[in-house]
C-alpha cells in the first residue's frame, strides 16, 4: 500500500472516529436531557402535589366533577366535569412551565380502582408509545372519595423534545459533519481525477517518446552516412547534426525512465557497491568537460570508502544532472563539490555561483517540468525533467536531498545516502 492509499484509509479512519464520538456526545446529551427532565418533573410534581392537597377553587371543582354533584352550580353536570378538565389542564401546564418543561402532556385522573374520573382535553392514543408519570395525591380529593387517587402525567415523542432542547449541540455538530463529508468525498475524487490525470498524460508521453525514437534514430542514422561523403565544410553542419540528435536522444530516454519509476514499472536493482572510486571518475570526467569550456570546477573527496546499497548508473546520472543544473544556472559557473562520510551516511554537496532561488522556487522546483524562471531562461535548455528525476533517484535509495539557496547567492544542494551496514 503506497502513502497516498495510507493516508486515505487514515482520513477515512479519522472520520469515522469523528462520527463515532459525536455519537457518544450526542448520547450523554440526550441521557443528560433526561436526567434533568425528571428533575423537573419530580419537582413539578411535588409542588401539583402540594396545591391539590388542601380544599380550593380548583380542588372543590374537581371533586364537584369526580362525585358527579352539581347541586352548587347552575350548570350541567358535562359543563362542570369540561370545566374541571380544562382548569386542571391550565393548572398542570402553568406548574410545568414554571419548571421550564414547555412539552405538549395529557393526563388523566382515577382512582386506583382504575375508574377514570377526569381525562385531558388531549387524549393520546393508547397504542402510542407513552411515558407516565404518576403522582398520587393526598388530603381533601382522597378523603373526598374515601380512595387513593392518582394523577397520572403523560408524554410522548420525549426523544424528540430532548433533541429539540439539545438544538445548541446537534445542530452544529450535524453541520460540521456533513462540511467533513463534502470536503473528504471532493478530496477523494480530486484524488482519483488527478490521478487518472497523471496516468493519461503519462501515457501519451510515453506514447509520444517511443513514436520519436524512431525519427531521431533515422537522422542519426542518414547522419553517419553523409558524414563519410561530407566536405570539409559540410562537417561542422553534420557534427551540430549528430550533436542534437544525441542530445535528443537522452532527453527521450530520460523520459521514459522517470515515467518508469515514477508507475513502479521499473525497481531499482539495489547492490553494494563502493560509490567512491566511481564518484572520482565521474568528477574526472566532469572536470575534463568543464576545462574545454573553460568553467571553474572543483571537487573534494574523503579518502574513505562509500559502502552504499545503490545503482551506480543511476546514482551517477542524478550527480551528473545537479552537475549540469549547476553549470547551465551561472554566468560565469564555479562550481564545488565535496563528498565525504558523516553519522552513518554518504554525504556529497554541491556548492555554486549561479542565480539562486527564492523560497517559491525551491518548495516546487523538485516538481515534474518545473523550471526556474530567474535570469535569462533563454540561455537554459531543459524540460524541468532533471530535478525531478534526482528526487525519485534519492528517494529510492532511501536518501534525502535537500537545498540551500538565496536569489544571486548561488545554490548548495546535499544528498545523504545511508551507507551499507
Amino acid at each position: 500500500m503506497n502513502r497516498r492509499k495510507i493516508y486515505i484509509v487514515v482520513l477515512i479512519v479519522s472520520v469515522v472516529g469523528l462520527f463515532a464520538v459525536q455519537y457518544q456526545y450526542l448520547n450523554i446529551g440526550l441521557n443528560l436531557a433526561k436526567v434533568q427532565f425528571q428533575k423537573k418533573i419530580g419537582i413539578a410534581a411535588q409542588e401539583i402535589q402540594e396545591d391539590l392537597t388542601t380544599e380550593n377553587q380548583l380542588t372543590f371543582l374537581i371533586g364537584r366533577a369526580i362525585t358527579l354533584d352539581d347541586s352548587y352550580f347552575a350548570l350541567s353536570l358535562d359543563s362542570v366535569q369540561d370545566a374541571s378538565r380544562h382548569f386542571l389542564n391550565d393548572f398542570i401546564t402553568h406548574r410545568l412551565t414554571t419548571q421550564g418543561i414547555d412539552k405538549d402532556f395529557s393526563y388523566k385522573l382515577y382512582a386506583k380502582d382504575s375508574i377514570h374520573y377526569l381525562t385531558s382535553p388531549t387524549v393520546y392514543a393508547p397504542t402510542e408509545k407513552l411515558i407516565t408519570y404518576p403522582v398520587e395525591l393526598n388530603g381533601y380529593l382522597p378523603n373526598l372519595l374515601e380512595q387513593p387517587i392518582i394523577l397520572e402525567l403523560q408524554f410522548k415523542d420525549l426523544n424528540n423534545y430532548f433533541l429539540f432542547q439539545l438544538n445548541g449541540l446537534t445542530i452544529p455538530s450535524l453541520l460540521f459533519m456533513a462540511a467533513i463529508i463534502f470536503v473528504v468525498v471532493w478530496v477523494l475524487r480530486s484524488f482519483y481525477w488527478q490521478r487518472n490525470i497523471i496516468t493519461t498524460t503519462n501515457d501519451f508521453i510515453n506514447n509520444l517518446t517511443h513514436e520519436l525514437k524512431t525519427p531521431v534514430f533515422s537522422i542519426g542514422l542518414a547522419s553517419k552516412i553523409l558524414d563519410e561523403k561530407a566536405s570539409e565544410s559540410q562537417k561542422p553542419v553534420i557534427e551540430l547534426i549528430q550533436q542534437q540528435t544525441e542530445r535528443m536522444k537522452k532527453h527521450i530516454e530520460k523520459v521514459l525512465e522517470l515515467s518508469r519509476l515514477e508507475s513502479n514499472k521499473k525497481l531499482l536493482k539495489l547492490q553494494k557497491v563502493d560509490f567512491n572510486p566511481l564518484l572520482k571518475k565521474l568528477c574526472k570526467d566532469f572536470d575534463m568537460l568543464t576545462s574545454i569550456e573553460e568553467i571553474d570546477f572543483s571537487y573534494e573527496i574523503a579518502a574513505t570508502p562509500f559502502w552504499v546499497q545503490a545503482e551506480p548508473d543511476h546514482l551517477e546520472n542524478a550527480i551528473n544532472n545537479l552537475l549540469d543544473n549547476a553549470k547551465k544556472y551561472s554566468e560565469d559557473p564555479k562550481i564545488e563539490l565535496t563528498a565525504y562520510t558523516k553519522a552513518n551516511y554518504m554525504v556529497i554537496a554541491i556548492q555554486d555561483n549561479g542565480i539562486g532561488m527564492t523560497v517559491k522556487e525551491k518548495e516546487r522546483v523538485f516538481q515534474k517540468y518545473y523550471r526556474v524562471t530567474n535570469g535569462d531562461t533563454h540561455k537554459v535548455k531543459g524540460y524541468g525533467l532533471g530535478l525531478s528525476y534526482v528526487k525519485e533517484i534519492v528517494k529510492r535509495h532511501k536518501g534525502t536531498i535537500a537545498i540551500h539557496s538565496e536569489p544571486k547567492k548561488g545554490t548548495l544542494i546535499t544528498l545523504k545516502i545511508p551507507l551499507y551496514g
